[in-house]
């Protein structure tokens, strides 16, 4: 059962109509200031249930910025955030994981001295409320260990279980970031360049990942390769300057004269 937020608006509902069923993530009017430096401006995003949205910009355009306000890692100067229908906008980071959200960072922070298993079972046993009894070997726990060889199974990566992870390639350290991060059960997963640092010819084994996720598990990505993005995404947000240029299919963003223009250049129309 998914843990109830308790937050001083745990009881306001998002001012959807009462025929309407909120949905996964959304953010109104949310604004990050920094002294006169305004890096969020009134971002308006709705991350419907089951989505594959992705957030692009250029460098310096909030993107991360706007994931930290997400996740409760900084606190927005003005606006509100939703998290299926609650808001949680003064809700800690970790209330909002145990409400159904979850994330990954552009830098990977695996322990690299344990065990591809161990280390998603780090997270399973923190889940399952049992951390304290296991005194560091939550690997040992049955149920930690086949719920952890189910999960690395689902995502076609059984075969590196018993692997340390600085014996590993990036590319799939960061297919165990992904891991982890789903041992947690969101029902909202933020990946946050899950392709970064990727060479040429591992990111292949990061769109096929993807393609593995749950269907009901809804993610919002913020990714600079494109060939990505137009694969994965079925919505595509645009930012720029902290504010929002343009959302729509990749088709229309693709298509999209002010886009091409701002990020995406002419080889992609």
């Amino acid at each position: 059962m998914t843990p109830v937020l308790q937050t001083s608006h745990a009881d306001t509902a998002s001012p959807a109509t009462a025929s309407s069923r909120p949905c996964a993530l959304e953010t109104r009017g949310l604004c990050k200031r920094y002294g006169a430096i305004e890096v969020t401006r009134n971002v308006d995003l709705r991350i419907e249930r089951g989505a594959r949205h992705a957030l692009i910009g250029p460098n310096g355009a909030g993107k991360t910025t706007f994931v930290n306000l997400v996740t409760g890692v900084v606190a927005p100067t003005a606006g509100s955030i939703y998290l299926e229908g609650r808001d949680v906008t003064q809700a800690s980071p970790q209330k909002r994981v145990a409400g159904g959200l979850a994330r990954t960072f552009q830098i990977n922070t695996l322990f690299t001295e344990l065990t591809v298993a161990e280390n998603v079972a780090i997270p399973l046993s923190q889940r399952m409320g049992i951390a304290w009894k296991l005194w560091g070997k939550p690997a040992h726990h049955a149920g930690v260990v086949d719920e952890a060889a189910a999960l690395l199974e689902q995502l076609g990566l059984l075969q590196l279980a018993s692997r340390r992870v600085n014996e590993l390639a990036y590319g799939q350290r960061r297919m165990i970031e992904i891991a982890i991060a789903l041992a947690l059960k969101p029902q909202v997963l933020l990946l946050d360049e899950p392709a970064a640092g990727i060479p040429n010819g591992e990111s292949g084994m990061i769109i096929d990942l993807l393609e593995r996720l749950p269907e009901d598990i809804s993610i919002l990505f913020i990714e600079h390769d494109m060939n990505l993005v137009f694969r994965f995404a079925k919505k595509i947000t645009v930012l720029v300057e902290g504010s929002v240029l343009t959302e729509g299919s990749p088709a229309d963003i693709r298509a999209d004269e002010r886009v091409r223009n701002v990020y995406l250049g002419r080889r992609h129309g």
